[in-house]
């Protein structure tokens, strides 16, 4: 990589924080404060940064060096937190796999990463032995919980006193930090190359405009892997030393979060709105005290107004939406708590995700990259520092996803006259039908106003005589016994005629990907796996 040039013309460094400092200067300032919480364990700043390492001392023995890709398979546990550190601090890159994904999946990863490490929980030797399968190069296998096939012991790594701290490797602004995965919802997962310096930047926006004021005094709940957005989150803890509290349970049990929040009087946690509906709507959340809160943040996907309403309701004025692919690692608007406000029944701010962020620019262009006026559709594009460096050995999706400098979302919406953002949807979820574009967010608000349903995604499917027509999934609240006709009916005075969905289907539960998300693609996967015919509908 050539130097960056001067204002004079002479090459100039762009030398910045190694990012795993950060736990390095706060162990420094608060060295006896916590810093993780994990059941009855309680792991000082001190003691975490000694840990982190010498854990960096053992990858570096075993020949991790500088620009080495580091695969973690884990669920959250406190190994997972220090793997995280230990990379950055090498100058190693973390790459954090999402502990739902198949054996397969995640050796396509990490061949896709080039990695040369795996650290592992043991219950995922499954994984362990495909990646082995397809990456014989391996230098390094590192166990969590127990020993296993050779591996070296994370802890035996961590609790090995005897060794030096650790020094931080030199990185330059634009030196990988992170392979951010993508979740893979519209084709194979590709590695969002974030570094440190995009990263250092999150970090202070983050305490800028979604987490103001945090300080050693406060508390966040993770109740999402920290293999993605959760990750990134704690980043920001970690700089303001507030202490991290992880679950115990292996999966999502709203009486232990609010428990952990009554507890440890938890001030923030981050998650995503389908997480959010299921907390609040739980009895849990009337039985303990949740009054600390003062953010709980919610990205991956639009939250619905209703279900807004219902969290506000509940837990008061705490919600902080943020819109933000990963490969802008969350950093394209905000709505701040004090926006999410009831006035007569209604949101002061329905329908937008916020403003642009802070030192970002948000622009609404058309198919040949012009920017569009306030209130006309078009893809949302973003600049500025939190954009991610491109694709990780992937020309193709870099020359797709830039244009002119400006990153393309691949999300409609558009910008009203005070530079607020309002989501249409993906540009891969709008359909046409009859030569109209539909766009099922518009619909799916309006549905998701009827007191018996509880989720409702509604997707394009083929169709002989309109091209495509909409089909709406809905899961009901509770036993209700809501009928086909009945929507339908019931949707045609709130909904144009053309936009009502030609077929209503009733499901149990709603398909969601490994983060949360409601998993359209899986949607259409499973009716056509079911022979949708063509000519359903009118």
């Amino acid at each position: 990589m050539s130097a960056a040039k001067g204002f004079d013309g002479l090459p100039q460094s762009r030398r910045v924080m190694n990012l795993g400092d950060m736990l390095t200067q706060t162990a420094r300032r608060l060295p006896d404060y916590p810093a993780l919480i994990w059941g009855v364990k309680t792991w000082t700043w001190r003691e975490l940064n000694a840990r982190v390492d010498n854990v960096a001392h053992g990858l570096a023995a075993r020949g991790v060096v500088k620009g080495d890709r580091v695969l973690v398979q884990s669920r959250n546990c406190n190994q997972m937190f220090e793997a995280m550190f230990a990379c950055f601090k090498l100058g190693a890159i973390l790459v954090p796999v999402n502990f739902r994904l198949m054996p397969d999946e995640v050796a396509g990863i990490a061949k896709s990463a080039g990695a040369v490490a795996v650290i592992s929980q043991i219950e995922f030797l499954d994984h362990v032995a495909a990646v082995k399968k397809t990456m014989p190069e391996l230098k390094v296998l590192i166990s969590i919980g127990a020993e296993f096939d050779c591996a070296t012991y994370f802890d035996s790594l961590a609790e090995n006193g005897s060794e030096l701290p650790f020094q931080s490797v030199a990185v330059e602004y634009d030196d990988p930090l992170w392979f951010f995965f993508t979740s893979g919802t519209t084709g194979n997962p590709k590695a969002a190359v974030l570094t440190h310096g995009q990263m250092a930047f999150v970090v202070t926006n983050h305490l800028a405009d979604l987490l103001p004021g945090t300080t050693e005094a406060d508390r966040s709940l993770v109740v999402a892997p920290l293999s993605h957005g959760a990750g990134i989150h704690q980043l920001t803890q970690v700089a303001r030393g507030a202490a991290t509290v992880l679950l115990e349970a292996k999966r999502l049990m709203p009486e232990e979060v609010w428990q952990l929040v009554e507890e440890h009087r938890i001030s923030n946690m981050f998650t995503v709105p389908s997480i959010v509906k299921l907390l609040v709507e739980h009895e849990a959340v009337d039985t303990f005290d949740h009054s600390s809160l003062r953010h709980v943040i919610y990205a991956g996907a639009p939250m619905y107004g209703e279900d807004q309403k219902k969290a506000l309701a509940k837990l008061g004025p705490v919600l902080v939406q943020y819109f933000g692919l990963g490969e802008v690692t969350g950093n394209i608007t905000v709505l701040p708590a004090n926006l999410h406000t009831i006035e007569n029944g209604a949101l002061v701010k329905a329908g937008t995700c916020g403003f642009a962020r802070t030192g970002m620019q948000v622009a609404i262009m058309d198919e040949g990259g012009i920017m569009l006026k306030a209130n006309e559709t078009g893809e949302i594009c973003v600049i500025g520092p939190g954009v991610f460096a491109g694709y990780f050995n992937n020309e193709k999706a870099n020359g797709e996803a830039f244009r002119d400098g400006w990153f393309r979302t691949g999300d409609l919406g558009h910008l009203d006259d005070n530079g607020y953002v309002f989501i249409t949807g993906r540009a891969s979820d709008m359909y046409i039908s009859g030569g109209s574009n539909i766009y099922p967010r518009e619909i799916e608000e309006k549905i998701l106003c009827h007191p018996d349903v509880s989720e409702v995604a509604v997707v394009g499917m083929p169709h002989d005589k309109w091209g495509e027509v909409g089909v709406a999934i809905i899961v009901c609240a509770y036993d209700c016994a809501l009928t086909e006709a009945e929507l339908i009916g019931w949707m045609g005075s709130k909904i144009s005629r053309y936009k009502v969905p030609q077929l209503v289907l009733f499901w149990d539960e709603m398909p969601k990907s490994a983060y949360g998300k409601v998993a359209k693609k899986t949607i259409k996967e499973i009716l056509n796996k079911g022979g949708w015919p063509r000519g359903q509908g009118q």
